[in-house]
């Protein structure tokens, strides 16, 4: 069974195709199943002596791009002789600017020939946000706990400001997702981040692609740990929430001494054969080699300071299950080398509650999203303050089920004190 992943992005598309795909390979299919992300910017095919057949992959597209023709993306997946799951992202759709009579024939293959799901939100405020964000960052997705380090700590120390404009041009985008996504496909199951992420294996497991007669075989039952822990697990390594709870007064001394830690950190640990460091300036005199190899020492330990960060019974909670985790992570390493996926199932970035304190005008925002919703109430509902607060809880909930009422602090905090009203607040 071939399965499609409809997606305007920052819907759980990712997350989803990365899943089915790695269900599918504890389950015997006639044929391999392999997974190739985004199907308009770049599919090669080849022999793969492990499958004993061609294949068609995306781990070994060098460059990402717009260089196949629809038509040259449909010859390709026609002619391999195995099952693919796959996302089409409207944007990449709108970015080639493909003529319509291309599009029509491209999108009546895949609905022929696919398991069409369609990704969507009930929190197109939290959507709105999150690809705001990204706009800034250019990170849709994280695969690794100092690629999410690197990307978002500068933000939770400094908030930032969301253009306005951008804000509102994702709200009609998502939109036209929608409208796109039912005028050109016939969609057989519709998959929504709010409601399903929290039973996505149930979700999964409900689809009908499984072969006819097997019985399904849970994360828990293939590695010793249940998908949601595991994905907790992911998770906390760089869950940079921890930020949030610190005072202003502690974030900005954080920030401030910045500086320091670069240089302590240095001097504790340098190479003995490189230069003796000082001050901050000294760092910027080093050989360009040394100062490669110095960011790289650094990365690799952003991810263990973050987690020394976190409280004693995330802590705990990641020891009691590191065994079930690691279990998972060496078949999905495995699924990787056999190009069955490209990459890994991405790392939760943030919660909403999380981006309400990374923007420092979120309630700007709030104000341009319920008045779109009050212009588009087919799509939407107006938010009110204490249905984000109740969305914030049940998040709050869903990824630190092991924290005690006593220890997640910042479940308590009302939407007027997670939203900057200004910059003195920083």
């Amino acid at each position: 069974m071939n399965v499609l992943i409809l997606t305007p992005d920052a819907v759980g598309s990712t997350l989803l195709q990365r899943l089915i795909t790695i269900y599918m390979q504890f389950h015997d299919f006639d044929k391999p199943v392999i997974n190739l992300h985004e199907l308009t910017n770049g599919l090669e095919k080849y022999y793969s002596p492990e499958f004993n057949r061609e294949i068609v992959s995306k781990s070994r597209v060098k460059n990402w791009g717009y260089y196949q023709s629809l038509q040259d993306v449909v010859k390709i997946l026609s002619e391999v002789d195995h099952y693919k799951t796959s996302r089409l992202a409207q944007y990449h759709i709108k970015n080639r600017n493909d003529p319509i009579d291309h599009q029509i024939p491209f999108y009546r293959y895949l609905d022929e020939n696919f398991f069409v799901i369609a990704c969507r939100r009930h929190n197109i405020f939290e959507h709105a946000l999150s690809m705001a964000i990204n706009k800034i960052t250019k990170k849709l997705n994280v695969y690794n706990h100092k690629e999410k380090i690197d990307a978002f700590l500068d933000m939770y120390l400094e908030p930032i400001q969301i253009d306005e404009q951008v804000f509102v041009n994702q709200l009609d985008s998502y939109q036209n997702y929608l409208a796109w996504s039912t005028d050109h496909f016939n969609i057989s199951s519709f998959f929504h981040y709010d409601k399903n992420l929290k039973n996505i294996e149930k979700y999964i497991f409900d689809l009908p692609i499984w072969p006819r007669g097997q019985p399904r075989v849970t994360w828990k039952e293939k590695f010793g740990i249940t998908f949601d822990d595991w994905n907790r697990c992911h998770h906390i390594p760089s869950d940079l929430s921890i930020i949030n709870q610190m005072s202003s007064q502690d974030r900005r001394l954080m920030t401030q001494q910045a500086p320091q830690h670069a240089v302590g950190f240095y001097q504790k640990y340098a190479l003995p054969e490189w230069p003796a460091v000082h001050c901050f300036e000294d760092l910027h005199t080093l050989p360009d080699n040394i100062k490669t190899q110095w960011q790289e020492m650094q990365n690799s330990h952003a991810d263990q300071n973050i987690a020394c960060l976190q409280p004693d019974l995330a802590q705990k909670f990641m020891q009691q299950n590191m065994q079930g985790y690691q279990n998972a992570e060496s078949a999905i390493k495995r699924m990787q080398e056999l190009d069955i996926i490209v990459s890994p199932p991405p790392i939760k970035k943030q919660t909403l509650q999380e981006k309400i304190a990374m923007v420092r005008n979120a309630d700007r925002c709030l104000e341009i999203f319920n008045d779109w919703a009050q212009r588009n109430s087919h799509e939407s509902s107006v938010l009110s303050p204490e249905a984000i607060n109740e969305h914030i809880q049940f998040e709050t909930n869903f990824w630190k089920p092991f924290m005690s009422s006593t220890d997640s602090r910042s479940d308590q905090l009302p939407i007027e004190k997670l939203i900057y009203q200004n910059d003195d607040d920083l």
